[in-house]
């Protein structure tokens, strides 16, 4: 085999797209622009709280505003975003507003990649002129094998920007891969992906519709979506192909962008976990400015681990100082794994006493 195995279950027959490398790292904030899209697909793996609706989410945050963009994309300091929906197409003028919002902020190398399944000169060439680095086609399955009715070809040729392939491993349709894969190479694509197939909770009847099965009992993964992937490799050993297993989805992209963005955010007092989550103690009080001070006083808690957070109405603080004298204090104390993100998810909660 030609092909390179990663430890994530991944695979590339060469050099990844440079997006990729970015969300290897973590270091892209997921912008999603909108939930709407006309392709229909019925693998789509969209939330249902997102899908078909007019929404914008900049990570896993709500975004009512360019400034909650920014600051999300700072928070994590991120080095590009990736731009999807739903199809960003569907919203041509913000998806350009939003290209121009990031690069005239952070620069010419904040690397942007964006996800569509409209194959247009026309929108490729507006994009490009707004700043986009890399744009990823994802045809509709019964385009597979009939691309040279697309404009991909004439796109490749007219852009500088990166063009590359980005369709789900179907299980049994090595077939139409191979002929999708043969024809973007020798148009000269950039890269082709092929993404294991998830099941998602709105896509969750096509194991019903056809006959598709879990995978294994630790991931969403569909069985024979990674064989499907490797055969397509194996028939075309030149192509710029490249396998992303689920594995990689959720072991490593997700849980680097979360870490990175913990240790941007992470106070004095956090401590940031391999997967990318902060612990901290938590101290309830009726009167949290006299539980602090009590802290301080009492057990000379420096000033930089404790946080009065009025909003939460609780004091944070650090947890190994916590776990020390939380059986001595007259407060309910816990200590609390929390997500990154700001909407600060709890993940886990062990009472101190």
């Amino acid at each position: 085999m030609s092909f390179i195995r990663f430890d994530s279950g991944s695979a590339a027959n060469g050099k990844l797209a440079n997006g990729c490398e970015f969300c290897i790292r973590g270091s892209k904030m997921v912008l999603f622009v909108t939930g709407r899209c006309k392709a229909g697909c019925f693998y789509c793996p969209i939330s249902a709280e997102r899908k078909g609706r007019d929404t914008v989410y900049a990570n896993e945050c709500p975004a009512m505003n360019d400034d909650q963009i920014i600051e999300e994309a700072e928070a994590m300091d991120a080095e590009g975003t990736g731009i999807t929906g739903g199809d960003p197409s569907e919203n041509l003028d913000r998806t350009l507003h939003y290209i121009r919002l990031l690069k005239d902020h952070f620069g010419k190398n904040h690397h942007i990649h964006m996800y569509t399944s409209v194959i247009s000169l026309e929108n490729a060439k507006l994009l490009e002129e707004a700043g986009l680095d890399e744009i990823r086609y994802h045809p509709r399955e019964d385009l597979w094998t009939c691309m040279d009715t697309t404009e991909l070809e004439d796109i490749v040729k007219s852009v500088g920007m990166d063009v590359g392939i980005e369709v789900p491993a179907l299980p049994g349709k090595e077939g139409e891969l191979t002929e999708l894969a043969g024809y973007a190479t020798g148009v000269g694509v950039k890269f082709i992906n092929l993404n294991e197939l998830e099941f998602s909770e709105t896509n969750w009847d096509m194991m019903e519709a056809h006959g598709y099965e879990i995978k294994d009992d630790l991931s969403a993964a569909v069985l024979g979506s990674e064989e499907t992937a490797i055969k397509v490799m194996n028939a075309l050993p030149d192509a710029p192909l490249h396998f992303c297993s689920s594995t990689f989805k959720d072991g490593v992209q997700l849980r680097n962008r979360l870490k990175r963005r913990a240790e941007n955010i992470a106070r004095e007092y956090d401590v940031v976990t391999e997967d990318g989550t902060i612990l901290k103690g938590i101290v309830y009080s009726d009167d949290l400015d006299g539980a602090a001070r009590y802290l301080k006083d009492n057990y000379d808690v420096p000033d930089d681990l404790i946080l009065v957070d009025a909003e939460r109405n609780r004091i944070e603080t650090a947890s190994w100082v916590l776990d020390e004298i939380a059986e001595e204090l007259p407060f309910k104390c816990y200590i609390v794994e929390e997500y990154p993100t700001k909407d600060r998810l709890e993940v886990e909660r062990t009472p101190l006493n």
